[in-house]
């Protein structure tokens, strides 16, 4: 199986302020293209473009190829179960709406701290399993988005998983917040195999800022390969990952899937001086008004309310470089701990910090942006 997977979450669109809207003929043509150059793995989810993306994927793939020529992925969408009866519910439907009688491979989707809790008491995890056991399922695993530590304790609970999906790319390989390397390190550690989401991180390693496009085009100028693009040496970061099987691309247009099938075709890992490369472009990525922590966590010793700040720090610097921001992962990492609001300025934190900090001032900043609806 080629390492390009086709993700079915940013289809092309005839409205574009409506997610609704697939451009079913455009899919159709990108699907052609894109298993006439030998590519295969088709991943979908309930949610996606407003619950339309799984009907899509029936009648822009299902239909039109033997089901034998492609690979699917489907993921249950376990933030809407509220009773274990509804796992097999929201599964029926999911084959209906794809139009088939089984998914290569099944997931249960988003799992964090949070939605773990609720899917150990519903019995998720027997639930994908017998799947597998009865045939509905080739292979089982989850998403996941939260840390290392999280993982590594559901990757302990649950051997029985085949694979996970993670949130891998060069900007979140040593994120505080994110932490790509560790999770993927956990993963490897587990024996597991690993499918990369997010590589581009929402298109924020496309749209480089001016100084690291320079330095983009400087490296790549000389061979004068259009298909090295800064997509391309991003998504060939995550596919150059040994336990690696299948890096995820959502493809909106025929010019973006023409571009990933082009150099991924033929795939080639990255090579040293591109590592370096990726590194350099981090570097100048992060250096755009970040708060220098290092997450030593000397400040969580020593704080009355238990505030998670370096996770917390993490997430601010994420929106500083890619004017992203999830709430999700500040609902997580804030499980357990103090909100950032709840600082009470005691100072303890900035007397034990060896990076010298205004932590006080910083957390004002982090719940200003992440706390206010």
């Amino acid at each position: 199986m080629k390492k390009l997977g086709f993700g079915t979450m940013r289809l092309p669109l005839t409205n574009p302020d409506d997610p609704a809207t697939i451009d079913l003929e455009q899919f159709k043509k990108m699907a052609d293209i894109f298993m006439d150059r030998g590519f295969t793995y088709f991943d979908t989810a309930y949610p996606y473009h407003q619950e339309h993306s799984e009907e899509s994927v029936r009648e822009a793939v299902v239909k039109r190829f033997p089901r034998d020529s492609f690979v699917l992925a489907d993921k249950m969408p376990i933030l809407r179960v509220t009773k274990s009866e509804d796992y097999r519910t929201f599964f029926e439907e999911q084959l209906r709406r794809c139009g088939s009688d089984f998914f290569d491979y099944y997931l249960l989707h988003n799992l964090g701290r949070d939605r773990y809790i609720n899917t150990e008491k519903f019995g998720g995890f027997p639930f994908i399993e017998k799947l597998k056991k009865d045939g509905y399922a080739g292979k089982i695993g989850f998403s996941f988005h939260d840390d290392a530590e999280t993982l590594d304790r559901i990757l302990t609970d649950h051997p029985e998983v085949d694979f996970v999906q993670l949130q891998i790319n060069y900007l979140d390989w040593d994120s505080v917040a994110i932490q790509s390397g560790a999770c993927y390190d956990v993963a490897v550690k587990h024996g597991k195999k690993v499918m990369v989401m997010e590589p581009i991180k929402g298109g924020a390693l496309i749209k480089l800022p001016e100084k690291a496009l320079e330095k983009f085009n400087e490296f790549y100028g000389p061979i004068g390969d259009p298909s090295l693009t800064p997509a391309s040496l991003a998504i060939r970061y995550a596919a150059s990952l040994d336990e690696v099987q299948v890096v995820l691309s959502g493809m909106s247009n025929l010019e973006q899937l023409t571009n990933n099938t082009d150099y991924m075709q033929e795939f080639k890992p990255l090579s040293d001086e591109e590592r370096k490369l990726a590194g350099e472009i981090t570097e100048i990525l992060k250096g755009t008004g970040t708060i220098p922590c290092t997450s030593c966590k000397y400040c969580t010793e020593v704080c009355p309310k238990n505030i998670n700040i370096p996770e917390y720090f993490g997430l601010f610097n994420m929106h500083v470089v890619t004017g992203n921001k999830s709430k999700m992962y500040y609902e997580r990492f804030s499980m357990n701990h103090g909100k950032a609001s709840e600082c009470i300025k005691c100072g303890l934190c900035e007397k034990n910090c060896p990076q010298h900090i205004d932590i006080r001032k910083r957390l004002e900043d982090f719940a200003a942006l992440y706390e206010q609806a």
